[in-house]
């Protein structure tokens, strides 16, 4: 009888949440701007009005999950790592061997840390500038044209690293279901965070 695989516990209930909710918020904010700035869609679905509001709304409340995440003690110690380039993910990135579990790769591959980054960075310049476009109409005129070009380039910079970040989870179901349930199996995590792997207790 095939015993069932030991598992890990990787990510809390307030990780996931904030995962889901920005994730589904940045969603709607790359529809809307869709629906503004693609013509035969802004025909199609009509009530502009309407979808810059929402646009406009789910840009204020963005940075809310990551900020209301940053009252758990786990959600901030991950953001310590994320922060964090080691020795071993200078040699993953060189590496043409990333996924043989050779390289001691703690919680957070080098791809996921940059990843994490520009996210980060991306949802605080899309809302300073966001803001100054919805309410900047008393402020200089330049400044509202830089946050435009600002504000439109970094968009399509974020459609392009989210399909690719969608693409990545396509191919690794288990990385999926870490995220859905917050739990891995211990084969998967010695494979793809040995370092992580050796110093994490099981989770059952």
């Amino acid at each position: 009888m095939t015993q069932p695989a030991e598992l890990l516990h990787r990510f809390t209930r307030m990780q996931r949440w904030v995962h889901r909710t920005t994730a589904a918020l940045m969603g709607v904010c790359v529809a809307t701007a869709s629906v503004l700035y693609i013509g035969p869609l802004s025909i199609l679905v009509g009530r502009r009005h309407l979808v810059e509001t929402v646009h406009v709304y789910a840009g204020i409340a963005l940075p809310l999950p990551m900020l209301i995440g940053g009252l758990s003690a786990a959600y901030r110690h991950d953001l310590g790592l994320l922060n964090r380039f080691t020795a071993a993910d200078w040699a993953w990135l060189r590496s043409r061997d990333r996924r043989g579990g050779r390289i001691p790769i703690g919680k957070f591959n080098p791809g996921q840390k940059l990843n994490a980054a520009f996210v980060a960075g991306s949802v605080l310049v899309m809302f300073g500038t966001g803001l100054l476009m919805r309410y900047g109409n008393s402020w200089p005129v330049r400044w509202r044209t830089g946050a435009t070009f600002v504000h439109d380039w970094l968009a399509y910079a974020v459609v392009i690293v989210a399909t690719g970040h969608i693409w990545f989870a396509s191919r690794d179901p288990v990385a999926r279901t870490g995220m859905r349930t917050g739990v891995v199996p211990r084969y998967w995590a010695r494979r793809e965070h040995p370092g992580w792997e050796a110093a994490a207790p099981p989770d059952r």
